[in-house]
């Protein structure tokens, strides 16, 4: 704990003397809700969805990793959009491959300040030994992530691992790195707890959070998928005491919709219940 205390700050201090640059490191002091860019639909260009994101209000946009010679040219027009419409990349998903270095290269390569990663549990293994080395997988990136600044971050998922927050807490403290945390997913949670407990629990791991709904009562008759169907603010989720729990812990980082996205008019309806859920 004493390596993670000195290198988170300094890390810190780091940030703090960065130049004034289109980074998701900047701190506004407020949460700052995102999009993914997956979720922005229509025949535009890429600078062109850039554009139309932020005029919508929203503070930055997370892309999908994209490796290889075949994806270079993809890679630089996300960069070349953000320069020129100063919408901040804030992070790259990347989902549970195991080439996590190669996605720190291009988070920093972005600006972007965070990987999302996906814990994967393979049930030929044993529990133990799935822990273990899908840590050693995060492990060995953690180094170049210390270095370069960008962030592992471990979201919740449906992979009936980790499931509850006192184990996810647990698997990130032996990790042992100022640079992993959680990406807490709100709704991926509700399947099997309450956000607001989650929130708790992770406390300050918590760098990054996903924003979409969940209906219990829907999942329950219609099927488990059919609980993400409602809209913002509609479903099972007590907002305002996910909001109490995160003004707890001082949360003021990104929040992402992850839900399904569309035109100008579908997110600006995201948009806009985002702002009302988060009280933005």
């Amino acid at each position: 704990m004493k390596r993670r205390n000195f290198l988170l700050t300094s890390c810190a201090l780091a940030v703090a003397s960065t130049a004034n640059t289109v980074t998701a490191a900047e701190n506004t002091g407020k949460i700052k809700k995102a999009v993914k860019y997956h979720m922005v639909t229509g025949k535009l260009s890429v600078k062109d969805k850039f554009r139309l994101v932020k005029d919508l209000g929203f503070d930055g946009i997370e892309t999908r990793v994209a490796l290889g010679e075949k994806n270079r040219a993809m890679v630089e027009s996300y960069l070349d959009a953000s320069q020129k419409t100063g919408l901040p990349i804030h992070g790259v998903i990347h989902s549970s491959n195991p080439t996590l270095k190669e996605a720190i290269n291009q988070a920093n390569y972005l600006g972007a300040n965070s990987v999302l990663h996906v814990v994967p549990y393979d049930q030929k293994l044993g529990y133990f030994e799935n822990y273990e080395k899908t840590q050693q997988t995060i492990r060995a990136a953690t180094s170049q992530a210390e270095e370069q600044e960008v962030m592992i971050l471990l979201e919740n998922v449906w992979a009936t691992f980790l499931i509850d927050p006192i184990a996810m807490s647990r698997y990130i403290d032996e990790i042992d790195s100022p640079m992993v945390g959680a990406y807490f997913d709100v709704g991926n949670v509700v399947r099997w707890g309450w956000p607001p407990h989650w929130i708790e629990v992770l406390g300050p791991r918590i760098k990054k959070l996903d924003i979409k709904e969940y209906d219990l009562e829907i999942a329950m008759n219609e099927g488990m998928r059919n609980g993400f169907r409602q809209p913002l603010g509609s479903g099972s989720i007590d907002w305002k005491k996910v909001r109490q729990e995160l003004a707890g812990i001082k949360y003021n980082g990104w929040a992402t919709a992850e839900v399904k996205g569309g035109d100008r008019s579908r997110l600006t309806e995201i948009a806009s219940q985002m702002n009302d859920v988060l009280q933005l």
